[in-house]
């Protein structure tokens, strides 16, 4: 007969299985019961109807730990010999044939984190959360180191690449299947994205004027004759957004935000150090970035209470190789880092040459990306590549991107 119901015994009514195989450590011990003050009981010892403990040796060694006289307690009943004999393997067996999803784990306990909860009540060791929260990468490169495009991309739409912790799909952040394939069930807090920004980026009068003659920013951003992304920020699950935006159209995107739930918090803007040639009267030297949390949610600060709203970022000449409103990886690496922990995910629809998962690497946090431009996420893919010295992989496929890249012409995918 099963056990079904639980009541309190005297511990010392209680008589552990001589012959259990299965063994606990002191520190083993010791975390039961630290589960046990925190949680308090709940799972229930079970054991056979003259007291023979079956299955919860580490709670009952546990219990004797924290001094308690009585726990709750399960009866077997009319269990025969062999039956008890089993489950007490198959009790402690079965849960260790169980594994984990290393990729969900991470986030888990790095929103724990955020919460400023005690990681160690989990059971994992200094060591094993240091490696599941991923140390921060230096790089090999130069982060703001971008190459250049391909005329014929490796990328197609549709396409799912596994950049070490990261994601990154090659399609459109305001279709709902898209997105739901970036996060793979994952639910970001933050978004931190630099849009198309309704500009109408084109970089062909720079060209005729001379001034990409020595390789300067040649990209043509696709979707930059819009600002107003309010169907791609309706599609994002979490509640804090960072946006650069073009300043013209600060209230375009401000409104955009707004009609998708946030409440605007900060305008950042950020000081390059130098001005970027345009035709219009006044050349740019700065642009913005909206701060945006839902309405009724935290914005999960992480960072310090002297910072201001200007950030002085110089804009680096390797910068402007590729993609036409490229930024410093500092620029997407300071919201991330003031607003989440180590371990936690990222969102990002707008992925452009990268940046933000050059950031997530950098400060051990997962990206989930989306980018429309095949040419772009080959460069990123290539960009991670370089600052890694690790491989991409295709989801679904196996292959690495540069296994994919030097297949003869016309083999199939």
């Amino acid at each position: 007969m099963a056990a079904q119901s639980s009541e309190f015994w005297p511990i010392e009514k209680i008589t552990p299985y001589a012959r259990n195989s299965r063994t606990h450590s002191d520190e083993q011990v010791a975390q039961i019961a630290a589960s046990i003050r925190e949680w308090g009981w709940t799972n229930p010892v079970l054991v056979d109807e003259d007291g023979g403990l079956i299955a919860g040796h580490g709670r009952l060694l546990a219990a004797r730990k924290l001094g308690l006289t009585q726990i709750p307690t399960m009866v077997a009943k009319g269990w025969s010999e062999a039956q008890k004999k089993a489950y007490v393997i198959a009790d402690n067996k079965l849960a260790l044939n169980a594994g984990w999803d290393l990729e969900l784990l991470a986030v888990e306990l790095g929103d724990l984190q955020g919460f400023d909860f005690d990681l160690m009540l989990t059971g994992f060791s200094d060591d094993e959360l240091s490696k599941l929260l991923a140390e921060k990468t230096e790089g090999l490169t130069d982060p703001d180191e971008i190459p250049n495009p391909p005329e014929i991309p490796v990328s197609s739409p549709g396409d799912v690449w596994l950049l070490g912790k990261h994601r990154l799909v090659c399609g459109d952040s305001t279709d709902a299947d898209t997105v739901a394939k970036a996060l793979n069930g994952i639910t970001p807090h933050l978004m931190v994205t630099d849009p198309p920004y309704g500009v109408e980026y084109d970089p062909a009068w720079r060209e005729k004027a001379g001034v990409a003659a020595s390789g300067s920013a040649k990209g043509k951003v696709l979707n930059d004759d819009k600002a107003d992304w309010r169907e791609a920020w309706a599609l994002f699950p979490g509640d804090v957004a960072y946006v650069w935006h073009a300043g013209l159209f600060a209230g375009v995107v401000g409104d955009s935000l707004a009609a998708s739930g946030f409440q605007l918090r900060s305008q950042i803007i950020w000081d390059k150090g130098q001005l970027v040639l345009s035709r219009g009267d006044y050349h740019w030297e700065h642009e913005p970035c909206w701060y945006a949390v839902k309405k009724g949610a935290k914005g999960h600060w992480a960072g310090d209470r002297k910072q201001t709203t200007v950030w002085h970022i110089a804009k680096p000449k390797k910068n402007e190789t590729g993609h036409g409103t490229q930024k410093p990886v500092e620029c997407m690496k300071r919201p991330i880092e003031n607003n989440s922990s180590p371990g936690q995910a990222v969102y990002e629809p707008f992925s452009g040459s990268g940046t933000t998962i050059i950031a997530g690497e950098m400060t051990g946090r997962s990206v989930h990306a989306i980018e429309l431009n095949p040419a772009y996420v080959d460069v990123t893919i290539k960009r991670w590549q370089d600052f890694t010295g690790a491989a991409a992989t295709l989801e679904g496929d196996g292959r690495t991107f540069d296994e994919i890249a030097a297949a003869p012409p016309g083999i199939e995918r």
